[in-house]
């Protein structure tokens, strides 16, 4: 951790030179990710005159490339600001960026479905709290900077991230069929799965999603912290957000299964 942490200068400095620098913190964290990877699968090897901080610097340059290379060519998303038709519909007037095909996301005659558009937009905007609306709504709106980020930036990236994993979650929970989940188990099953990341996925499912606490939820962060390669502080952070990403979509996938009914 100390080794990533002395990588921040250059994240940010590399960031800054396309205006993103405030995505400090999340390209740490996946370089974090990337580090514990790599040692828990035995792909650093001590070489002799070669520090441990070298080969960090080395997953922090390819992360950096690969996190602008996206940020680049990646589209923007719409997203309901306020409602603006007279009918009372969602207005798309405001954009902000959800990364939704980051992951192999949906196709673009999909994505221009202004019809489906509203559906993600309201559910996204349903699911998650206010506050985090209207800053992920205003960290689009505040002019790019260039230096280590101030905390009202990170308060507005990281709502921002909030606001995108919750439609990513949306998005996939609207793809499943309801007619292909027969039971209650397999409806929990379907919810965690449509969850953005493998620690998100694990987390619901190994911890939120059987409800464990007391020693059994300390046994499951550390048997989930030993699997993906991370720390189990980092496993216990995501718990609170797999939750509410995890109700969210259990909500969608149950409403669609009535709706067949």
């Amino acid at each position: 951790m100390v080794a990533v942490e002395s990588v921040r200068g250059y994240v940010v400095s590399h960031l800054g030179r396309i205006g993103r620098a405030s995505d400090a913190d999340d390209v740490l964290q996946d370089i974090r990710v990337a580090v514990w990877d790599g040692v828990a699968r035995g792909r650093y090897r001590q070489l002799p005159g070669v520090p441990f901080g070298a080969w960090v610097q080395g997953i922090c340059t390819n992360v950096c490339a690969a996190h602008i290379r996206w940020e680049m060519s990646h589209k923007t998303y719409p997203l309901l600001g306020e409602p603006a038709d007279c009918d009372g519909t969602a207005s798309l007037d405001a954009a902000v960026l959800l990364g939704m095909d980051r992951a192999g996301g949906r196709s673009c005659e999909k994505i221009v479905d202004q019809e489906w558009a509203r559906t993600v937009i309201e559910l996204t905007r349903a699911s998650v709290s206010a506050r985090d609306w209207e800053l992920a709504l205003g960290s689009l709106g505040g002019r790019r900077r260039y230096g280590p980020p101030s905390p009202q930036d990170r308060r507005r990236w990281h709502a921002a991230t909030v606001v995108r994993e919750t439609a990513r979650t949306v998005e996939r929970a609207l793809e499943v069929e309801p007619e292909a989940v027969c039971n209650v188990s397999e409806l929990c099953e379907q919810a965690a799965a449509c969850l953005p990341t493998v620690v998100l996925r694990r987390t619901a499912t190994v911890i939120v999603r059987p409800g464990v606490c007391g020693p059994e939820r300390a046994r499951a962060l550390e048997a989930v912290a030993a699997e993906l390669g991370v720390t189990q502080r980092y496993v216990a952070v995501q718990i609170g957000f797999a939750r509410r990403l995890y109700q969210a979509s259990w909500r969608i996938i149950r409403a669609g299964m009535q709706g067949v009914g």
